[in-house]
């Protein structure tokens, strides 16, 4: 990671005492190479590691950078007049950086560490940042699909569109494989990152969305989910569904095991001033809502642009207890792993989404009251 002194560095997770800890075990400065990053005009957005195993990097004010670890130096060019406020994608053959202007494909100059141009696709952008987007160009982090493809959205008015192309940096072709508008016109934007499945992409609205100043008392963005189907042999695009989820600023996430879409929504219809949000599930063939969870009411609960996380091994696990002191862990506990307050036997905990037939996703606690309780469901 990037600090806000604009410091690189590398933190391992090493077990001591029986608990994990961080430790930095490098460092550089990257202010003393790249003196421009000094300041608060420019900061580092996002540093990611190469398959060579040095450290490219992209800042606000349009630097792409590399770091080689084994020396420590840096290597950098500019993007004169145009910005970088997202993440970037690397694959085995380069990086791919979106700024406020264009797409680019990226890599080394041969025997160097010196980042390089080799391609760039401009797209259409707002005249001024839409209410929902950090500035006038692409919110979104590049995707990539397969060996061929890279997805991002422009943020065109009045309605943005996904965009396609191909990524090989030999390509020689018009690399733009598809362009297909989104979301109703003059609500249309997004600061996220799309999901990739094979020739599908799922893209979520974000017009509207400014937490303090329009999101309270039940008020909402414009809101959507999209899912977005591409064909590399017609070069085209289609809308494939549609659900009008207000899915305002989430990073939404995938499951190919049970083939659902999990946002973090937030509902319009809760009432007058009751700002009531709920971890929510797509479907992702049809866009079909499978569910709801309320997590809780109240501005507070709102994500502001944090993601949804899924594990990978599609499990839930943990002690059920009655949180009499509400400190979120057992009482007498300062980690979260200590016993304290007694489990609850009988306790009735369903999965939704489980693959698992024979007990039809739910779990019942068979611990007795004294005991803590621990119940585990693979799907």
């Amino acid at each position: 990671l990037v600090d806000a002194d604009n410091v690189l560095k590398v933190i391992a997770q090493v077990w001591k005492e029986d608990r994990v800890h961080f430790e930095i075990v490098q460092q550089w400065k990257l202010e003393e190479q790249l003196p421009e990053l000094a300041g608060a005009e420019d900061a580092v957005t996002a540093v990611l590691p190469d398959c060579e195993g040095r450290y490219w990097f992209v800042s606000r004010k349009g630097w792409v950078g590399i770091l080689e670890p084994a020396t420590g130096k840096v290597s950098a060019l500019r993007l004169e007049g145009e910005e970088i406020q997202n993440s970037f994608a690397v694959d085995k053959n380069g990086v791919y950086v979106v700024s406020d202007r264009a797409m680019y494909g990226m890599k080394t100059v041969a025997d160097s560490d010196q980042p390089s141009v080799v391609w760039r696709e401009a797209y259409e952008t707002a005249a001024a940042p839409k209410t929902g987007s950090l500035t006038r160009g692409s919110g979104t982090t590049p995707t990539l699909l397969g060996e061929r493809f890279v997805a991002i959205t422009d943020n065109a008015d009045p309605q943005i569109h996904v965009l396609v192309y191909r990524r090989e940096m030999d390509y020689a072709g018009d690399r733009l494989i598809c362009k297909v508008p989104v979301f109703e016109a003059g609500k249309s934007a997004t600061d996220n990152s799309l999901i990739g499945i094979g020739n599908s992409l799922i893209v979520e609205n974000n017009f509207g969305y400014d937490l303090f100043t329009h999101m309270m008392f039940g008020r909402t963005g414009a809101g959507g989910v999209a899912r977005v189907d591409f064909s590399e042999e017609d070069r085209t695009g289609r809308v494939v569904w549609y659900n009008p989820v207000i899915s305002q600023t989430t990073v939404p996430k995938a499951s190919l095991e049970n083939g659902l879409i999990y946002v973090y929504a937030k509902d319009r219809d809760a009432g007058r001033g009751i700002d009531a949000y709920y971890l929510t599930a797509l479907d992702f063939e049809t866009g079909e809502t499978k569910f709801g969870i309320l997590t809780g009411t109240g501005v507070s609960f709102d994500n502001n642009w944090a993601p949804v996380t899924i594990t990978p091994r599609g499990s839930i696990s943990g002690k059920i207890w009655n949180d009499s002191t509400n400190t979120g862990w057992q009482s007498g506990s300062t980690t979260g792993y200590d016993t304290g307050e007694v489990g609850i036997a009988g306790a009735t905990l369903t999965l939704y989404g489980c693959t698992t037939t024979s007990t039809s996703g739910v779990l019942v606690t068979t611990a007795t009251a004294s005991d803590n309780t621990t119940c585990e469901k693979q799907n």
